[in-house]
């Protein structure tokens, strides 16, 4: 199926050209849109003059170390009111749900329906650096939510490395099929939560090696300093069991937020710090897959997601760009 064009060519459906404003405002949102040249040089210009003041490196190693409390903070004012769940996880990664039928997970990411889009018409706000429609899903905010009143990360990690040393016996182990993620339906007699700095290369995890199915990173890496990320997969890859998979969707190069810094905020290439002291990097496929292949993950799927968002109240436009990945830990050969 496609879509004609207005100099009247047909081209793929999903890939739909603007041209018309009075059009543009009778909807929210267009997916798989194609930049110009023109307008991917003026990205890269904004890039080029938001980075080139980048931060004393005293400032640097204070953002660095203080960056738990950053989040915390950010937690404690915004809870789970900012970020909105966008009700697409089990769409773009069926694989969370290996039992669940096509109906049940409804359109792609690539197909949103207009209805939906327009239940959030007011979203499009940034607030100290963060995008409301970066679709950051609401589960994680409330397992971080119920951490809050749970266990310190002293006495969470103590209690890990004690759990994954006892005889075999782990948080799932009985379990046929394991996610390292929380769901807004928490129910303790299937789901464990705990507190994990994937910073501390030495802070155990509560399961040990080759035990998982799904890791699933949202929005996760691109608030992790550059030189850790590595390190971080690497563990992380560790916990998949051959044919495991890691799922990842995260900010792109020339993403609304990276455009919209001042001079001051970068840290490093592509490395910003927000006015709420939080931090984001934007990234390349090519550096996705580097990050996943040098930890020995095969790849499954690794594309850009460019998508044009509206916001009528505002008659204000919006283009988002964010990268999904998936990552698979090669089968065990058989002898």
């Amino acid at each position: 199926m496609a879509a004609p064009s207005a100099a009247g060519e047909r081209r793929p459906f999903g890939r739909r050209l603007l041209t018309d404003p009075a059009r543009l405002f009778q909807h929210n949102a267009w997916d798989n849109v194609e930049w110009s040249e023109e307008q991917e040089a003026s990205a890269r210009s904004k890039v080029q003059e938001n980075s080139s003041q980048l931060l004393p490196q005293d400032k640097q190693e204070e953002y660095e170390m203080n960056a738990k409390k950053y989040w915390d903070d950010f937690y404690k004012i915004h809870e789970n009111g900012f970020f909105k769940d966008r009700h697409w996880l089990f769409t773009e990664f069926p694989e969370l749900a290996p039992n669940r039928n096509s109906s049940q997970n409804g359109d792609s990411v690539h197909g949103f329906s207009d209805t939906e889009e327009s239940k959030n018409e007011g979203l499009g706000s940034c607030e100290s650096g963060h995008c409301s429609l970066e679709t950051r899903t609401e589960s994680q905010l409330n397992l971080i939510k119920s951490l809050r009143g749970g266990h310190t990360e002293e006495l969470a990690a103590r209690k890990d490395s004690e759990l994954s040393q006892s005889d075999g016996h782990y948080p799932g182990s009985a379990a046929s099929y394991r996610i390292l993620e929380n769901n807004a339906e928490y129910d303790s007699s299937r789901c464990f939560v705990f507190v994990h700095d994937l910073c501390n290369d030495q802070s155990p995890f509560p399961m040990p090696e080759e035990s998982l199915d799904i890791v699933i990173l949202i929005f996760v890496l691109s608030a992790i300093l550059p030189e850790k990320m590595q390190c971080i997969v690497t563990r992380l890859s560790r916990l998949l069991k051959p044919g495991g998979m890691i799922l990842l969707r995260d900010y792109g190069r020339y993403d609304l937020a990276q455009l919209r810094f001042k001079k001051g905020q970068c840290l490093s290439d592509n490395f910003y710090v927000r006015g709420d002291g939080t931090r984001v990097y934007f990234f390349t496929q090519d550096e996705l897959d580097h990050l996943f292949t040098t930890a020995g993950l095969e790849k499954i799927q690794n594309l850009v997601d460019r998508r044009l968002q509206v916001n009528r109240g505002k008659q204000m436009t919006m283009y988002r760009v964010w990268i999904q990945c998936k990552y698979c830990k090669p089968t065990t050969l058989q002898p």
